[in-house]
């Protein structure tokens, strides 16, 4: 269905075991439900039961008919009762089960490299952790209850009603042949079939993603007629799939009513049969007849439930998938005392014929700052991302105070380096909030002190609330400029020993452009840094400057060497300096 490497998805062994895991955790309330639904099931079989004691009971002057209305009545009651406390403890064991798994692949999703990421596509991240998740939320509260329910009363039901009359039993049991035809029909057909919807799905949130977030560069390209293309062919498929689920369900729901048909038959004929024989009354036979008509819903129930058991599984399955991806919890602690940020031949490849970023070497000392310049596609952001761990590199290794990279993912490399990237996401809720994701102990005087850093104090202080005010979606809307301001401030209250800047000034505008190349200069002050510089005035003020092109280095030195040798970028330069004074 798709050329891009999904996400894994687990197989149904793996599913059921780790399902099973969660549940067992919590036995009482699963005892509890259990008890709960037994005790309904049993109730389903009074009425009709009594109902044929009634039938008996008219040819039969002076009976009355008091107790077995009230045995119905009770039975309704208790059944009741008992339904709710089935549910309720039922929503004891699943829920909270539900947010562990829920909280695993999100824990998982948020952890993923960046690379992965993209070879995925950030559709099938997005449909996984949104829809598939929804989807199982959904049936632990609709349809898995139903399903219980549906397994007791069909058990109990067709023991009555062997227990009523062996030959009644076998009437209504001449049914299940063909209902099993119609499973066997249904189930080769909608596995596959609703794996490919929620693939499908997937495809279709990636286009409609992508195509949202480059909105502004499709349009700028005139490239937006063929992106809504995309997204409506995407969305076509998606449909297609869906209706093709319905159509095959439909199907299935003749052979279900025509299974009904043949049960029903065969009760009502060998029970006239017996009847005529005197071998039952007819208070039997009523009650045989409704106790198969009373599996009408549990049966339906339980074959249409094979529809939202078989999304629900795929959907199950691909969120377990994510669980089963390798953690990343570190196995080092942070070093204790600042060392160089070393990458030893570092490569990265994103497709297998198409190198990104060819060997590199490189090591950044505390304190300095190095900044990366080069034209688009030179692979100065693969090797930005790098230096910043959040993109795991073909080959070669990167340390950080002589630690592997490898033996420091999570809190221990986090704390230590940091990375800015132009695309900036502003979180929902107050200045306050966006800001001590960086320090969560920070009071009033350090988050003051951080936005003064990054000279962003006039701009909050003018704001509705000031620091409480909210901001993100449906809030306080926010400029690039304000939101990048918030972002290295977040990185100065976190105060790493080493920053990553991967053009985090690229989307201020020339308004702004001023105010966060000071505010990135304050930030990196004392720290190592790698600067990927979208404005050659960045590099001027660096330590060394690398130039890149074609995934190489193929200049390095200070901003006066580099000029004073008329190479590579020396012609940067002089552009640049060009374009800046017309």
């Amino acid at each position: 269905m798709s050329s891009r490497d999904l996400l894994p998805t687990a197989s149904g062994r793996d599913t059921a075991q780790y399902a099973w895991r969660l549940l067992r955790q919590r036995r009482l309330p699963l005892i509890g439900a259990s008890a709960s639904f037994v005790v309904v099931g049993l109730c389903a079989l009074v009425p009709p039961f009594m109902l044929g004691r009634i039938v008996d009971g008219i040819d039969e002057p002076g009976t009355s008919l008091t107790a077995p209305v009230l045995a119905i009545v009770a039975s309704a009651v208790v059944g009741a009762i008992f339904t709710y406390c089935s549910v309720a403890l039922l929503a004891r064991v699943g829920e909270p089960a539900l947010a562990e798994l829920r909280e695993e692949v999100l824990d998982k999703s948020l952890h993923l490299d960046a690379g992965r990421v993209e070879a995925a596509g950030v559709g099938d991240v997005l449909a996984r952790v949104g829809d598939d998740a929804r989807t199982v939320a959904s049936s632990l509260s609709e349809a898995i209850p139903l399903l219980i329910n549906s397994l007791v009363l069909v058990t109990f039901t067709v023991a009555g009603l062997l227990a009523l009359d062996w030959r009644l039993g076998l009437a209504g049991l001449l049914a299940a042949p063909s209902y099993l035809a119609g499973l066997r029909w249904y189930l080769p057909r909608s596995g596959p079939m609703y794996r490919a919807e929620r693939i499908a799905v997937g495809e279709r949130a990636e286009a409609l993603v992508s195509g949202i977030r480059g909105a502004g560069t499709l349009r700028a390209l005139g490239h937006q007629e063929p992106q809504l293309a995309a997204i409506e062919e995407r969305s076509t498929a998606a449909m297609s799939i869906s209706v093709g689920v319905f159509a095959m369900l439909t199907r299935f729901g003749a052979r279900s009513n025509r299974s009904e048909l043949i049960g029903l038959l065969a009760v009502l004929g060998v029970g006239f049969w017996l009847v005529r024989e005197d071998a039952v009354t007819v208070g039997a036979v009523t009650t045989a007849a409704l106790f198969f008509h009373r599996l009408f819903n549990p049966i339906g129930a339980l074959l249409y439930l094979f529809d939202e058991l078989q999304s629900t599984g795929a959907s199950l399955s691909r969120l377990v998938g994510v669980t089963q991806l390798p953690g990343t919890t570190a196995t080092t602690a942070a070093p204790p005392a600042p060392g160089p940020l070393r990458l030893d031949d570092v490569a990265h490849r994103y497709v297998a014929d198409r190198t990104a970023l060819a060997p590199v070497s490189l090591e950044i000392a505390p304190g300095e700052r190095i900044a990366v310049v080069g034209a688009t596609g030179a692979g100065k952001s693969t090797l930005g991302a790098i230096a910043g761990g959040v993109l795991t590199p073909s080959s070669g290794e990167v340390t950080l105070a002589g630690e592997s990279y490898q033996d420091l993912r999570g809190p221990a490399l986090r704390s230590r380096v940091a990375l800015v990237s132009q695309d900036v996401h502003v979180f929902s809720g107050t200045v306050r909030d966006a800001l001590t994701l960086g320090d969560p102990g920070a009071d009033d005087v350090r988050l003051t002190e951080a936005l003064a850093r990054v000279r962003a104090t006039g701009w909050v202080a003018a704001l509705p609330d000031g620091l409480d005010t909210a901001v993100g979606d449906g809030a306080h809307p926010l400029t690039p400029a304000q939101a990048q301001q918030l972002a290295l401030a977040r990185v100065w209250l976190a105060d790493p020993w080493f920053v990553v800047l991967d053009e985090a000034t690229a989307e201020a505008g020339s308004a702004g452009a001023r105010d966060l190349e000071l505010a990135s200069l304050a930030i990196t002050e004392g720290r190592g840094a790698l600067v990927v510089a979208h404005r050659l005035t960045q590099s001027a003020t660096a330590d060394r400057v690398l130039v890149m092109q074609g995934g190489e280095i193929v200049e390095a030195g200070t901003h006066e060497e580099l000029i004073a040798r008329q190479g590579h970028y020396a012609e940067l330069w002089s552009a640049w300096r060009s374009s800046s004074s017309m």
